[in-house]
């Protein structure tokens, strides 16, 4: 990421991937304002852990309140010359999305179209949103982003999908540049802990039952944490260079897919311990397979992901094992 001193909102910062680009937009000397309500999705002191390593740091600040509160955005945006939003809230999970679809479309579609209208009455011009690999449902692998997306198999990727258009239409409309990034699969340090490395890693280590939804051959294309931050910031760099508006989405994967089993399979070698294992049919919403199409974003953003699986792994257990209850 380049080295010149900016104005960023992040929403959602307090995340587990948005805290990791906070820290990295710090980096670049420029200043970080961290949007985030802190939900009971999951447990807030991890949010507020996470927080703890940024307040002390030089140009960060953060403000708890909610995307859809329009009081609170307005006085955010006119209280701040913002150069560009960063926007990664969300309701995030493929299974919570169908027992409460009406949360997952509140907050993911009205909670961004309210920070899209902020957006163009204040004239910020730049925008980076966070998507996801779930809109490519059950599409055939690898998934590029000239397949068409238009079979969604939850609400969770229907709202991801919407929000993908409705940018474009702020973009069309009010010539806000926009660029969308769909995540595939992001694990490492402060990954959530209803996540399936999470879940499972804790999981063994306590000798507990750890359930598999289907036979196993299920696949993910799991990209580390430090990966992502790096194609986010490379997509930052190119909306600060573009001379023209533009609307692009790109994938950011790791090319690399890896079977439920698998995975489980590298769980075990990493922590040392054997996993207690049970069956259950695969559950709805739930897509079979993810393999991100990369070249897109190696041609356009210099993404190249480089962090073998078994070393992200070791990584994400070595943060676990010194911060579990």
């Amino acid at each position: 990421m380049s080295k010149c001193k900016h104005r960023y909102l992040v929403s959602g910062g307090a995340g587990f991937i948005g805290s990791h680009l906070c820290e990295a937009l710090l980096e670049t000397g420029s200043e970080v304002i961290c949007l985030d309500n802190l939900s009971d999705f999951y447990d807030p002191r991890i949010k507020l852990a996470n927080l703890h390593t940024l307040l002390p740091r030089k140009g960060f600040s953060f403000i708890k309140a909610d995307i859809r509160d329009t009081d609170a955005l307005q006085s955010i945006f006119s209280s701040n010359s913002i150069d560009m939003l960063v926007h990664i809230a969300a309701m995030a999970g493929v299974r919570p999305s169908i027992e409460n679809p009406r949360l997952y479309y509140d907050v993911n579609l009205m909670g961004t179209q309210k920070l899209l209208e902020m957006c163009r009455r204040h004239g910020v011009k730049k925008l980076v949103f966070a998507s996801s690999s779930s809109v490519y449902g059950n599409n055939c692998v690898p998934f590029s982003e000239a397949d068409p997306v238009d079979n969604p198999i939850s609400p969770y990727a229907a709202s991801k999908k919407a929000a993908e258009l409705m940018c474009h239409t702020w973009y069309h409309l009010y010539d806000i540049s926009t660029i969308c990034l769909r995540f595939f699969t992001v694990y490492g340090p402060r990954q959530r802990p209803d996540l399936a490395i999470h879940k499972f890693a804790r999981d063994i280590l306590a000798d507990k039952t750890i359930t598999l939804f289907g036979d196993g051959s299920s696949s993910r294309d799991y990209t580390y944490v430090k990966d992502i931050i790096a194609g986010v910031s490379a997509a930052v760099d190119r909306l600060h260079a573009s001379e023209t508006k533009l609307y692009e989405i790109y994938n950011l994967g790791n090319a690399e897919p890896i079977s439920l089993i698998d995975m489980v399979s590298a769980l075990e070698q990493v922590l040392g311990k054997k996993a207690k294992l049970r069956h259950k049919a695969m559950q709805a919403g739930d897509v079979e397979r993810t393999f991100a199409d990369i070249s897109k974003a190696g041609e356009f953003l210099n993404y190249a992901p480089s962090t073998p699986f078994m070393e992200g792994l070791q990584n994400f257990v070595d943060w676990l094992v010194t911060t579990k209850d």
